[in-house]
C-alpha cells in the first residue's frame, strides 16, 4: 500500500528512489507486526541459554504461554547466523537415503512444483564478490555448504580438468535469500531479480 501511495503521487513528487517511509509505521500497526512480535523470543531461546532446543521448548511451554509475547526483553541470537557454520573436519558426513518418490523426493522434482522461471537474457541477479573465495575457503574448510543450503540446487562444485569450481544455476533460484545470508564468508550477493522472474506457486 505504500508503494501504491508513492506511484499516485503528483510528478513534483516523486523522484528516482521511492520514498517508502510510511512503510514501517504502517507494518507496525498491523495484525502482522502484532504476531511476529508476540513470537520474537522463541528462535533466540536456543542461543541464549546453554539448553539449545531445549531452552526454546522451555520458553514456548512456559514463558510464553504465560506473556503471550508480551514480555518486556527481547532475546538476542548471539550473533550472524553465518558465523555459526564450523569446519567440516569436525563433523562426520551424512548418508542421507534416497528419496522414495512416496514420502521423500528429489530436489530437483520439488524445485519444478514451484513453477520457477526466469528470463535467460536478463542481467544476473546472483553473483560472486570474489570469484576465488568459494574454492579457496568455502569448499576448502566447509566442504562447499553453497550446494547443501540451498533448497533449490543453484549451487554445486564441478571439476573440470582436474579443478574444480562452482557454477551457479540461477535458473532454479526460488528467491528464498537463503546463499545470501548463510554464505560463511558472505561473498554471494543476491539482488531483486527481472521482474515477473522467479517462483510461480500454482493454487496460492
Amino acid at each position: 500500500e505504500a508503494a501504491a501511495e508513492e506511484e499516485e503521487m503528483p510528478p513534483p513528487f516523486t523522484g528516482p528512489v521511492a520514498d517508502l517511509g510510511p512503510y514501517q509505521s504502517a507494518l507496525e500497526g498491523s495484525w502482522v507486526y502484532e504476531e511476529l512480535h508476540s513470537v520474537r523470543n522463541v528462535r533466540p531461546a536456543a542461543h541464549a541459554t546453554p539448553l539449545g532446543m531445549w531452552g526454546t521448548f522451555l520458553y514456548a511451554g512456559v514463558v510464553h504461554y504465560v506473556t503471550r509475547g508480551r514480555e518486556w526483553f527481547t532475546l538476542s541470537h548471539g550473533g550472524a547466523d553465518h558465523e555459526r557454520l564450523k569446519p567440516a573436519s569436525e563433523f562426520s558426513p551424512i548418508e542421507y537415503p534416497k528419496p522414495d518418490g512416496e514420502v521423500s523426493f528429489d530436489l530437483l522434482s520439488s524445485v519444478a512444483l514451484t513453477g520457477t522461471n526466469h528470463e535467460g537474457n536478463q542481467p544476473p541477479h546472483l553473483t560472486l564478490k570474489d570469484d576465488a573465495v568459494p574454492v579457496a575457503r568455502n569448499l576448502a574448510v566447509f566442504d562447499g555448504p553453497e550446494q547443501r543450503f540451498c533448497p533449490a540446487g543453484v549451487y554445486e562444485y564441478l571439476e573440470e580438468e582436474g579443478e574444480r569450481r562452482l557454477q551457479i544455476n540461477a535458473q532454479n533460484c526460488i528467491h528464498c535469500k537463503t546463499c545470501d545470508i548463510k554464505c560463511p564468508s558472505q561473498n554471494i550477493d543476491w539482488v531483486v531479480p527481472e521482474g515477473g522472474g522467479g517462483p510461480a506457486y500454482a493454487g496460492m
